[in-house]
């Protein structure tokens, strides 16, 4: 069968664009469809300046919204990283394989070091070497499959490179994956900044959707999305970003194309009218589910310990050959 692994980091609230562009496809098509695994990647957020009690709470409501989102531990293996310790193990082992050259060629780490530092902030190491821990993410589980952003494609191509690299060099060891990016409503944009992705570690939320955003808060959003002087709706992604983000959220929540969406439409005013109520209703049942799974600690908490024994019991054998194949003494 199939394996897959993906990840969700917890930088910040979940947000639409995350449920539209992964979360919804894993509960709908790969728990179903393969051996799948989901992860809360909390050393991931170690990267960057963090508050300590902010990332327990955001690592605890990530892998609660997976469960309501619809992820179930009868099917596929939800659990948070730091609990599985092959996660560190096997990192090291991938900084090894790995080039300096390559870790600095990553665009992630390009953009976020310019960030942090015209903001005065220093660069950590972490930074720099966490595609190695991405990479051992993906490799200890033997997956098959990743799926992934566009933004993240650069970091399983580098998975693939140290795996096919490890194996040449020491024996095969790990299954090489590959990147699967969604077709539709891979990257939904920020509503006050549609030629940027909606992102939820962005200083700026006005244009943000959050998943546990009140319905209100949602309506407000959305009438307030920047769109255009133009007469009339159109699809045009180029030349109008701002309608056409709008038509394909209406278009992820309803499973109408965006062109056919748009000839419905003779103003914006209708268009984000329908597209925040048809957000609104789309949320409303993980909301619901969200808050019956906070009222019970004790399944999440049982759910994430059930999860990280199978995760563990799938990774330490593939982690242990790692070790033996690059010549570290196994203990006696």
């Amino acid at each position: 069968m199939t394996r897959i692994f993906s990840g969700i980091k917890p930088t910040g609230h979940m947000t639409l664009g995350n449920y539209l562009g992964a979360l919804r496809q894993w509960v709908e098509k790969d728990q179903h469809r393969a051996e799948s695994l989901f992860c809360v990647v909390d050393l991931h957020a170690l990267t960057v300046d963090h508050d300590p009690a902010r990332l327990r709470r955001l690592s605890r409501q990530g892998a609660t919204l997976l469960l309501a989102a619809g992820l179930d531990p009868e099917l596929c293996t939800v659990f948070v990283q730091s609990h599985v310790d092959e996660h560190a193990r096997l990192s090291y082992v991938m900084e090894c394989v790995a080039s300096d050259g390559e870790m600095r060629r990553m665009i992630q780490y390009k953009e976020k070091s310019v960030r942090a530092q015209a903001s005065g902030q220093s660069v950590r190491l972490s930074l720099l070497t966490y595609p190695a821990l991405m990479a051992a993410d993906i490799l200890i589980y033997g997956a098959d499959e990743v799926p992934v952003g566009e933004d993240q494609t650069q970091h399983v191509e580098l998975t693939r490179d140290l795996a096919e690299r490890f194996n040449h060099r020491y024996g095969h060891t790990f299954v090489v994956p590959r990147a699967v990016v969604p077709e539709v409503a891979a990257r939904v944009m920020d509503l006050q900044d549609p030629t940027a992705k909606m992102g939820k570690s962005h200083d700026a939320t006005a244009g943000i959707i959050y998943l546990l955003d009140e319905p209100d808060t949602i309506v407000k959003k959305v009438r307030r999305a920047v769109t255009d002087s133009e007469a009339g709706v159109t699809y045009e992604p180029e030349t109008r970003p701002g309608v056409a983000n709008l038509l394909e959220i209406l278009s992820a929540c309803t499973g109408k194309e965006p062109a056919a969406l748009a000839d419905a439409y003779e103003g914006s005013g209708a268009l984000k009218a329908d597209t925040a109520e048809a957000v609104v209703e789309l949320l409303r049942p993980l909301q619901e589910r969200h808050a019956r799974l906070s009222a019970d600690p004790g399944y999440v908490d049982g759910v994430l310990r059930d999860g990280a024994a199978r995760a563990r019991a799938l990774a330490r054998p593939t982690v242990d050959r790692a070790y033996r194949a690059i010549g570290l003494l196994p203990p006696a």
